[in-house]
């Protein structure tokens, strides 16, 4: 029987609810267990659809897989990121124990010590949150009003101020306000005007030398992430990063070491201290802002940006840069030395017009006498004496050249943002000027000369060449040995994806040369090789010895294995044994150490660099491990020749050189035969120049010279061959004593000496070390030869750019200062009036110096010898030409104020500005003339600068509206057409001035 028949009925009631509502909650469970198989199911036909399909795999839309990785972002906001960093900033081996040491810092920081971090957007991002960014932050730049402010404080300008208010109130009160405020409210409109414009100018200035010194600072960092080697910017480091460091790095960031031999670093900039600390397993503390003086090595990023002691430094070091140039320091000297004769004439002005106002001898437009003893109402007497000594002050307003420190500024700054497109960074200012006085470039080949693409072209087994089809056919041995001495000896790396993926080499183009050889001609695979040795000691290459070495062991033997790679003349000097093609050791007698001797001589002349391998191998003493290379009785294993071709345009840019005066002298490490081969492909040398023994000479020859054999001979040598850093330096010591100018090419960190000593440092941009780049004073970007010419054609574009605009502000200087003199003293007043003074002094400082310190450089400028260091700034070409067109200027201005009523027929306003308009049009017209201090041809490539056109236009669309339409505020009159011609026509007559005064001869043309 049923239990239910045992119920009461309100039970049976209840429990009738109790069974309806299980199965309603049964039936939902069902149906959504059915709705995912079926939804599976569909998924899972379609994804089989998809993969049957021949063609790519398409994406959709329809979702988004999220792999969110809980761990790893929980784990590292669980790092305590200070006493991280504090434990490498103070060096406490104490706080790194507790941490677990350095590989259990690189499993905290989630980074695998072999294939670095992930490096995925998600992995990076999270670690910049969570740890910070590689940056610092920077002190405020000056703000725009900083700069009104430092303009407004100059004291003429003050003066003038000051004249104006006076000025203004006492014509407020004189004549109302409707009528009152013109010529007050002229000049301090006028003051403003030029205030505005010189705080502009400078302000886009600081802008623009601000982006370049962001730009140096922007260094490439080698990093490992997933397994790869790749270069990335210093500011995107981050915490849990493996760097690769090598000679001439700078620590990107405070880390710790986690492989690598023989590094050493220069901590001088940090604590003060000179010499070089090692860094192993026993002190792994590495510091950012730090160099790699030696080794090389692998370091794990600790800290970054601001947590670290340098960034800390540098958000408190305000770098300024407002440096002076030795030619703005001569500058200002001029600049200083004009003012005082311009005070000299504003003075001699106002007592001169002050003597004539209060003796009578001043009349109005009327005739009437100004000033009439206790007659004159006090507000007319000091009206008077304000627009004298405003006269007077604007004179020196005028007078002193404050444009030529805004035009050495200007055209730095255009030349320096050209050259950048030129692919050449500028470090230091002054190097933009003293390249155009450069008389002698120092360069590298490799990389400078070269295309720095490396290729071996060339292998020698013992005396015999192998073809690139006959590499199947070496024994067996040999091919082994030759891959040891290739994968173990390298400071390059390969990569590979996966077996089938093609290798990624990386390392300098000597390592990437000989890696891609071994690897795609000798089949090695330089995984297995380095997982078959253990490496007990490396000996990492210098430029001393011209060689690396590497000291291994083979897993599960009991001998130690020597392997050298560098210079063949130097490895084959150690040599006693070598191995022929055949596998065969045979002993090397002197008749074959010259046989060998010949085939490197062959391979350098035919512009091959020669590389040797050399090996030995020593039994294992007593379980002692050996930790010094054998450097004797070494076998020698093969010669490979790289073929490194020069770059294009390089025989043409050293032409240009020779014919601009500059001689071309190259410095390289590489042996004699190969120098000289470079040289002559290079045009360094020439088959029909006379080569005695002193042109083509070895580093240790020059060496060993006596200092006076050294003075002597240093202008006739052209090639220096095996050369060190310090031979480097010698040879730019001799020459500035020879009274040279010297520019040279580093890239390495040896350089840096040679670099510092040069009158230009001029380091590489891609090979170059961060060492040689801080020793330099510009950075050539793409390490070409062919823009160090550039460089040097814009140095002295700057040059001569300089003393185009010091030519037309001059002439425009001793012509406003004749006309304002001799009028003043001969009839008591001044032709041109403050405001009309201060416009001009705004299209001569400020649009001038646009106009003219934006010129290009041309190709005349190749065909001038250098400019010498002690050479006058304004030269005798100068003083003819500005001379002969302020004397014209003045001449017929004068003209103008004592005879040009009766001339035109017209009254004293109109004649005022007639002297005003004839006197802008003459400087817009001797713009032109001042384009080319030499050539008659004043037109020649104007099209080509259209900011010059631009300026110009703008210059006479203003004089217009001052003259046609501001009359009350330029004190000005309209003029007819005839009047407008007569002025156009004077002033016109500049150029054939121009072109006649620069037939007549120079003596010395100094």
């Amino acid at each position: 029987m049923s239990t239910l028949r045992f119920r009461k009925p309100d039970e049976i009631a209840i429990c009738d609810e109790e069974d309806w509502s299980v199965s309603k909650t049964h039936k939902r469970r069902w149906r959504l267990a059915f709705t995912v198989i079926y939804i599976t199911r569909v998924l899972a036909s379609l994804n089989k659809k998809a993969f049957d399909k021949d063609g790519p795999l398409l994406r959709t839309l329809s979702y988004v897989s999220i792999d969110m990785h809980c761990k790893s972002i929980s784990s590292l906001l669980t790092v305590d990121t200070k006493k991280l960093s504090d434990t490498v900033r103070d060096k406490n081996f104490e706080s790194l124990s507790q941490f677990g040491g350095v590989k259990e810092v690189a499993l905290i920081l989630e980074t695998n010590v072999k294939s670095g971090i992930h490096g995925d957007e998600a992995d990076l991002i999270h670690r910049q949150n969570v740890f910070g960014a590689n940056k610092y932050q920077k002190p405020p730049a000056k703000k725009f009003l900083r700069f009104v402010y430092e303009a407004l404080k100059d004291t003429t300008i003050l003066i003038l101020l000051a004249c104006a208010i006076l000025s203004l109130a006492f014509g407020i009160k004189q004549h109302g306000w409707k009528d009152g405020w013109y010529d007050g409210g002229s000049i301090i409109v006028a003051v403003f005007l030029v205030i505005a414009v010189s705080a502009v100018s400078d302000f886009k200035q600081s802008r623009q030398f601000q982006k370049l010194s962001t730009k140096s600072s922007d260094v490439k960092v080698e990093v490992v992430r997933d397994g790869r080697r790749q270069p990335i910017s210093i500011f995107d480091v981050v915490v849990g990063d493996i760097v690769c460091l090598k000679i001439g790095d700078q620590i990107p960031a405070d880390g710790l070491f986690l492989e690598g031999h023989s590094l050493k670093l220069d901590e001088s900039s940090m604590t003060g201290e000179s010499d070089h600390i090692q860094i192993d397993e026993g002190n792994p503390f590495m510091l950012s802002g730090t160099k790699v003086t030696d080794g090389f090595g692998f370091m794990l990023v600790t800290s970054v940006g601001t947590n670290t002691l340098w960034g800390k430094m540098m958000s408190s070091i305000n770098r300024d840069s407002n440096e002076e140039t030795p030619l703005q320091a001569r500058l200002n000297k001029l600049a200083s030395y004009i003012g005082k004769v311009g005070l000299v004439a504003a003075a001699l002005v106002l007592v001169v017009m002050l003597i004539r106002y209060f003796t009578g001898n001043t009349r109005d437009d009327k005739g009437n006498k100004e000033f009439n003893g206790s007659k004159t109402k006090f507000d007319d007497v000091m009206n008077a004496v304000v627009s004298i000594v405003s006269a007077a002050v604007t004179i020196i307003v005028v007078a002193i050249p404050e444009g030529l420190p805004l035009a050495v500024t200007l055209t730095l700054a255009y030349s320096m943002k050209c050259m950048m497109a030129d692919h050449a960074m500028v470090r230091k200012l002054s190097s933009c000027e003293t390249m155009g006085s450069a008389t002698t470039i120092c360069t590298d080949k490799t990389g400078t000369l070269t295309l720095n693409e490396m290729k071996v072209t060339k292998f020698w087994l013992g005396k015999e060449a192998v073809e690139d089809d006959n590499y199947s056919n070496l024994i067996g041995n040999i091919l082994k040995l030759l891959q040891q001495a290739v994968g173990l000896n390298t400071t390059g790396t390969v990569y590979k994806l996966n077996s089938t993926s093609v290798p990624e080499i990386s390392g300098s183009p000597t390592e990437k040369a000989i890696l891609s050889w071994a690897v795609f001609n000798l089949g090695m695979s330089i995984e297995d090789v380095k997982q078959d040795h253990h490496i007990i000691h490396v000996e990492a290459f210098n430029s001393a010895k011209k060689r690396s070495g590497v000291l291994v062991k083979r897993n599960n033997e009991k001998t130690i294995h020597t392997h050298w790679k560098g210079a063949a003349e130097m490895i084959l000097a150690t040599c006693s044994t070598y191995y022929d093609r055949a596998g065969v050791l045979n002993v090397m007698d002197e008749e074959e150490r010259l046989q060998f001797g010949t085939i490197i001589k062959n391979m350098a002349q035919n512009s091959l660099r020669c590389i040797a391998f050399a090996h030995k191998v020593a039994a294992e003493e007593s379980g002692q491990v050996l930790e010094k290379l054998e450097e004797n009785g070494l076998t020698l294993l093969g010669l490979v020749g790289l073929k490194d071709p020069c770059r294009p345009g390089v025989s043409t840019a050293v032409e240009s050189c020779r014919a601009a005066g500059v001689n071309i002298k190259m410095i390289t490490g590489d042996n004699v035969h190969t120098a000289k081969a470079i040289a002559f492909e290079c045009k360094i040398l020439n088959a029909d120049e006379d080569l005695d023994d002193d042109v083509v000479i070895e580093g240790v020859q020059f060496r060993n010279y006596s200092p006076e054999e050294r003075m002597e001979k240093v202008d006739k040598i052209h090639v220096m061959a095996r050369s060190s850093p310090f031979d480097k330096l010698l040879m730019v010591q001799c020459l500035k004593q020879k009274g040279h100018v010297v520019a040279v090419t580093g890239d390495g960190t040896n350089d840096a000496p040679a670099l510092k000593e040069a009158d230009i440092g001029l380091s590489m941009g891609i090979q170059g070390t961060e060492v040689a780049k801080e020793s330099s004073d510009i950075v050539i970007l793409d390490d070409n030869f062919t823009s160090v010419v550039t460089v040097l054609r814009w140095g002295r574009a700057v040059y001569t750019n300089i003393q185009k605009f010091l030519q037309f502000q001059l002439t425009v200087n001793v012509a406003a200062l004749a006309i304002n003199l001799v009028a003043a003293i001969s009839s008591g007043k001044v032709p041109l009036t403050a405001v009309q003074l201060l416009w001009v002094n705004l299209i001569m400082d400020t649009l001038g110096a646009l106009a003219l310190a934006t010129e290009k450089p041309t190709n005349d400028l190749m065909s001038k010898p250098p400019v010498g260091r002690s050479e006058p700034l304004i030269t005798k070409i100068m003083w003819r030409n500005l001379m002969a067109q302020a004397m014209y200027q003045v001449t017929t201005l004068l003209v103008l104020q004592f005879k040009g009523k009766f001339i035109f027929g017209v009254n004293e306003n109109i004649k005022n500005t007639l002297i005003f308009n004839t006197f802008v049009l003459c400087q817009v017209f001797n713009e032109f003339n001042a384009r080319k201090l030499e050539k008659k041809n004043i037109f020649k490539g104007i099209l080509k600068n259209k900011l010059f056109l631009a300026i110009i236009g703008i210059t006479i669309v203003l004089q217009l509206v001052m003259v046609e339409f501001l009359k009350k505020f330029a004190n000005t009159e309209r003029l007819n057409w005839g009047q407008w011609g007569a002025c156009i026509g004077l002033a016109a007559l500049s150029w054939p001035i121009g072109c006649l005064v620069k037939c007549i001869p120079v003596s010395g043309k100094k």
